[in-house]
């Protein structure tokens, strides 16, 4: 299993189990993502996850099965980075061309990891991410923090307290206040 398969597994578990632990009910939740409620997250992550899939033309479907959705979605991810062609297939992207394995490492898995917290807030789950994921994901998106403070992207970050954990200091950089 290549290194990118494993720590993707590890972000889209992270994000499966608050999805499968939802309560009746808890769809129609606020979250951190003003404009969002839980199923509309939901809705954008797996989105998300089938354009990096190059299946535009799958969509979630809000009113479906969203569990499903989500395990269809990360398995056609999975399948596709378990391929050594298809992994390694340069594909567009946000900043310019990169091979598929490493656009699922970084602005997919961070996104993820963003997502996962804000379902995780919204519900009252655990909040606790996955501290290798987001010390990665940091790693990625500091060097392009500007870039990527744009409408349909992040908004303004959040200064983080002095000696702020990892976890405190990505949600921070995305704008959510912990």
């Amino acid at each position: 299993m290549s290194d990118v398969l494993y720590h993707y597994q590890r972000v889209s578990e992270g994000f499966g189990s608050r999805l499968l632990a939802l309560k009746p009910g808890q769809l129609s939740l606020p979250t951190p993502c003003s404009d969002w409620d839980v199923r509309n997250l939901v809705v954008h992550v797996i989105d998300t996850h089938w354009r990096v899939a190059s299946m535009p033309e799958r969509e979630a479907d809000p009113a479906g099965d969203l569990m499903r959705q989500w395990s269809d979605a990360t398995a056609a991810v999975q399948t596709a980075l378990a391929d050594p062609e298809t992994s390694a297939t340069l594909v567009g992207g946000m900043f310019g061309e990169r091979s598929f394995a490493s656009l699922v490492d970084s602005l997919l898995s961070a996104d993820t990891l963003f997502h996962t917290w804000d379902l995780a807030r919204a519900t009252s789950q655990g909040e606790e991410l996955d501290k290798e994921a987001v010390t990665r994901a940091l790693a990625y998106l500091t060097p392009l923090d500007e870039a990527i403070r744009r409408p349909g992207g992040f908004g303004p970050k959040i200064d983080s307290a002095p000696g702020a954990d990892i976890q405190t200091r990505f949600l921070n950089f995305g704008g959510r206040a912990v």
